[in-house]
């Protein structure tokens, strides 16, 4: 874990990813090497009903999901969670401008092409979870 890691609070993290060996192994980086919470989704139906219930600080959504695709699943839950509440991250092997630009007009906030490097995720929520706290404080200042 890297020094930025431990002096941030985890994050509660939404994988929807209909491969499982790739939500599994996902699942096990962000839990074990960076002591975020976890919550896993195999369809885009589910994924949304779960960023509804338990509200995560972040959604790492796949575009090509069996049921309704990941850009219909940010749609549902920017309907609901605005873009303070939650980061949707796009994760997929699509790579055109057409589906970076569809992924902005759907909701995405971060579009990364698999495979993702680690790195550059663990930056991407380490960049969250300091923008989150700063919010926080602010909001504490506030009182």
């Amino acid at each position: 874990m890297s020094a930025n890691s431990e002096a941030r609070s985890p994050l509660k993290i939404l994988i929807v990813e209909d491969n499982r060996d790739a939500r599994t192994a996902l699942r096990m980086r962000l839990t074990i090497a960076h002591g975020h919470t976890v919550y896993e989704a195999a369809d885009g139906a589910s994924g949304v009903q779960c960023a509804l219930e338990r509200k995560p600080d972040v959604a790492l959504i796949d575009l090509g999901l069996p049921d309704i695709d990941g850009g219909e699943v940010a749609r549902r839950i920017r309907e609901v969670l605005d873009r303070r509440a939650i980061l949707l991250v796009a994760l997929t092997g699509y790579a055109t401008a057409e589906d970076q630009r569809r992924a902005r007009e759907a909701g995405f906030d971060v579009y990364l092409v698999k495979p993702v490097e680690q790195s550059e995720l663990v930056a991407i929520l380490d960049n969250h979870a300091s923008r989150k706290l700063t919010a926080i404080d602010n909001e504490k200042e506030q009182e």
